[in-house]
């Protein structure tokens, strides 16, 4: 989450706070809860997208049930054939005994057969079905805006991104498929027990409605369990990210103990949830297989007394109990079910709050792609704002909801030109650079290029035209020629070493042993600050973009590096407009424009000699960082600290 949104008193989506007590939890996405039946049957017609894997797996769940429901029939035939050989039957019952094993062994084997592949499909599709819900959500979280991943936790879409779209595949094997299995098994068999033996019948099935009630209330509960364990396993993929990605700062203060005792607490929490889900599951389920045997007793014994009394054979009754003897495995199987379908449908809710989101900057219908001419860059009247948790704009004069970061920036960079931006930190000059690839949607005024409002044109287009050298360098675990690829991955070497050379870069990567091929580790941790941010200069200079914008890009490196990536940077820069924005005034002192900004407005503006010479702000910050022990000294630092605001960046 960024600083400055923090700082700034919004309230994220997914965002992680800490309470007075220390414990972390996670705020759920803002919006109306989608009913669980719609999410389920939004899961299933993507499951039934894949068609014929869909269709053998139902087929074969039908086929298993029918051949399972002839069991206790071909069971209850083989007992009063048995029977009849006992009693005198000779010869004929004897084969017929033999022809009713054969069809019992034949049913089981089909049964078996059937199950198999209903199995397998069941889970192919719930596989395929995982693998098309990742890339959706790699793809949705690509395309969401720069304000979207502000206020979010990278753990908790992580947990979203696995462990929700587990949940979400595995409905299709473990509840759906077991559904219609159940369903099947306990209608075409109630049909048959109530047509042999309407009493026995009504018996055996009495158990149904005390597990279909039962059923229901586990639902709701493991519903509820479900989405409040998934929400503490995002806490926990939160802390531990955040704990690996500051491990250097957590050792340096020797805070093991604190980040254990933190992970603790929140490892406590989600596995006091987990087992109440356990619980909840277990002590509904054996309430259920309870009733099933009571039912059984009551089937035995009633069917015992129609024996005796010659109203049944001993094999109806087997047929009897071998059919409840069928659905023990179902109903043993309904926690499962129930519990398949209780995670998916609160993983499917936290999953598809993602998927459904629209990004905030997106292309117009129709949009056209940016056409460079002249590579004019102009800033007229432009204001931006964010929303206020309160309601209320900063300055309570509207009440709009807004406070400005920024407002009345005006000015023009032309191809072969150079404006500084300088000014107190949260002045609001990394927001104007954030502005023109449109990472954020201006509030008011316009930026264009080359008469062309930015957000009239292509993303990509708009993208590839502008380059941004951020502060925050971030490396991927790839070779350095490939870091330095990343926005070209199709340039060739010299062009490579061209953009490494030009950054200062190209004679410490060839004294490597391996060269451009020497692997970058985990976000650049094996280079220096300074090498990082020269390899970043040289991965915004391989595109050749048209507007280049260096955002306190070389505040890592000394100034003799800097002045040498100043002087090799004149020929890349000649035919583009180039903005450069730092602190440090010996960075942009050669634009032909400076503008010191303050409180998100243009204070001053002029060349540096003439900022200089109208001894303002701008003079007064010179004098500090070229004579920081002359009487300016404190003056400066006085008025550099006077009015600097609040915003998205420095």
């Amino acid at each position: 989450m960024s600083t400055s949104t923090a700082a700034s008193g919004v309230t994220p989506i997914g965002r992680s706070e800490t309470g007075g007590d220390g414990e972390i939890s996670i705020h759920a996405f803002r919006g109306r809860p989608k009913p669980d039946l719609a999410i389920l049957l939004r899961i299933a017609r993507m499951a039934l997208r894949y068609r014929w894997r869909m269709a053998v797996a139902i087929g074969a769940t039908i086929a298993a049930a029918i051949f399972q429901l002839l069991v206790p029939q071909f069971v209850g035939a083989a007992v009063d054939h048995a029977q009849g050989s006992l009693t005198g039957g000779g010869a004929a019952a004897r084969a017929a005994l033999f022809v009713a094993a054969l069809a019992l062994l034949g049913s089981s084997v089909m049964r078996g057969l059937f199950t198999m592949v209903h199995n397998y499909l069941g889970e192919s599709v719930g596989q395929h079905l995982g693998y098309e819900l990742r890339l959706l959500y790699y793809e949705k979280l690509q395309r969401l805006s720069f304000s979207f991943h502000d206020r979010v936790q990278t753990g908790d879409l992580i947990t979203r991104g696995m462990l929700d779209i587990e949940g979400v595949r595995k409905f299709v094997d473990s509840a759906f498929l077991r559904l219609i299995l159940l369903i099947l098994l306990v209608g075409i068999g109630s049909y048959i027990l109530l047509g042999n033996d309407l009493v026995l019948g009504l018996l055996a099935l009495s158990f149904v409605p005390f597990v279909a009630w039962r059923a229901i209330v586990m639902r709701f509960k493991l519903g509820r369990s479900w989405r409040m364990l998934q929400d503490r396993l995002s806490v926990l993929t939160t802390v531990m990210s955040e704990n690996l990605e500051g491990i250097r700062i957590v050792r340096a203060f020797v805070a093991r103990v604190h980040e254990m005792d933190k992970f603790r607490r929140v490892s406590d929490n989600a596995l006091a949830l987990a087992k109440q889900r356990i619980t909840i599951r277990m002590r509904n389920t054996s309430v259920m297989t309870y009733a099933y045997f009571c039912a059984m007793g009551l089937v035995l014994w009633v069917g015992g007394l129609k024996i005796i009394d010659g109203e049944i054979t001993i094999g109806k009754l087997a047929e009897f109990l071998a059919f409840m003897t069928i659905l023990q495995m179902p109903v043993r199987h309904t926690g499962m079910m129930i519990n398949g379908i209780a995670r998916a449908s609160a993983s499917g809710a936290r999953l598809f709050e993602i998927l459904d989101l629209e990004p905030e900057i997106r292309d117009k219908p129709g949009a056209p792609e940016l056409e460079i001419r002249d590579g004019v860059l102009r800033f007229d009247d432009v204001r931006f704002a964010y929303q206020d948790e309160s309601g209320q704009d900063g300055s309570g004069q509207d009440g709009s909801g807004k406070r400005d970061i920024v407002s009345g920036i005006s000015f023009e960079v032309r191809r072969g030109r150079t404006v500084g931006i300088v000014g107190p930190p949260g002045s609001g000059k990394s927001t104007i650079a954030h502005l023109i690839p449109r990472f954020y949607d201006v509030t008011g005024g316009a930026i264009t290029i080359d008469g062309q409002d930015i957000r009239d044109v292509t993303l990509e287009s708009l993208r590839r035209a502008v380059g941004v050298v951020q502060q925050d360098t971030f490396m991927f675990t790839a070779p350095i020629e490939r870091n330095v690829a990343y926005g070209d991955p199709w340039a060739n070497r010299d062009r490579i070493a061209g953009a490494t050379e030009s950054a200062q870069l190209h004679d410490y990567v060839v004294s490597l042993p391996l060269g451009y091929e020497t692997l970058v580790g985990e976000r650049g941790i094996s280079l220096s600050g300074g090498q990082r941010q020269r390899l970043s200069i040289a991965r915004s200079l391989l595109p050749t973009p048209s507007v280049l914008v260096f955002d306190d890009s070389t505040a890592a490196i000394d100034a003799a590096t800097e002045q040498r990536i100043r002087a090799a940077l004149r020929e890349a820069t000649e035919n583009r407009a180039t903005i450069i924005i730092s602190h440090r005034l010996s960075s942009l002192m050669h634009a032909e424009e400076i503008l010191f900004i303050d409180g998100g407005r243009i204070v001053e503006r002029g060349s540096h000699g003439e900022l200089v010479a109208a001894g303002g702000r701008y003079r007064a910050l010179y004098d500090l960082q070229t004579n920081p022990g002359g009487g300016a000294a404190a003056e400066a630092s006085r008025r550099a600290r006077e009015g600097a605001g609040g915003g998205l960046g420095s």
